[in-house]
Formats: C-alpha cells, sequence, structure tokens
C-alpha cells in the first residue's frame, strides 16, 4: 500500500500547529483538518481543528493527525501549509512548492 500524503507541512507550521494543541487545550481526539469551503468564484483553501468525521481520510505529518475529506482531496494535492511571520501579520498560508511562475 502506498503512504500517500496529500498535503505536507513545513517545520515551521508543523511547530506552530503542536503550539496551538496545546496552548489552547485542542482534544487529543482531534486533528489538524485541512479542507476547502465553496465560494462564488471557486474554494478557498482552509485549516482548523476538528474530529475524525465518516469521509474523513487520516494522515500523520510531522507527527500530527492530519484530516481531510474524501471530496476536497483533489484541491489539496500538492499543497504545503507554511507559517509565516513577518512586518504584515502572522499566519498560515498554502503554497504550492512545485509552481515555476506566479501570476499576478
Amino acid at each position: 500500500m502506498i503512504n500517500f500524503q496529500p498535503v505536507t507541512l513545513t517545520l515551521k507550521a508543523a511547530e506552530e500547529v503542536r503550539k496551538i494543541m496545546q496552548t489552547k487545550n485542542i482534544p487529543a481526539d482531534y486533528g489538524l483538518r485541512v479542507g476547502v469551503r465553496g465560494g462564488g468564484c471557486g474554494v478557498s483553501l482552509l485549516i482548523g481543528f476538528d474530529k475524525k468525521k465518516e469521509n474523513d481520510q487520516s494522515y500523520t505529518i510531522e507527527g500530527i493527525p492530519v484530516l481531510v475529506d474524501k471530496r476536497h482531496t483533489m484541491y489539496v494535492v500538492g499543497k504545503e501549509i507554511d507559517f509565516y511571520e513577518g512586518d504584515e501579520g502572522r499566519g498560515f498560508m498554502f503554497t504550492d512548492p512545485k509552481a515555476t511562475t506566479t501570476e499576478i
């Protein structure tokens, strides 16, 4: 069986997720949910903490349980979750490490 993981976490993102899980007392049976929210002009990628649901695939990435609804897998495949800290703020962001160009 192939151990396929649709998304990856940078070390900085994994460190921040672990810190949030500890400081916000996220229950032990929760995982990091990665998914999409539909909208008028497409979908937005999102993350949060949640319990495993019936349609979820679960993965362990950098020691963190990660949950992805089967229906959302095609939208998150190949994405990397990073954590940004800078002058304009801080937060998680999705990147595509295989992208060779960016569009403006």
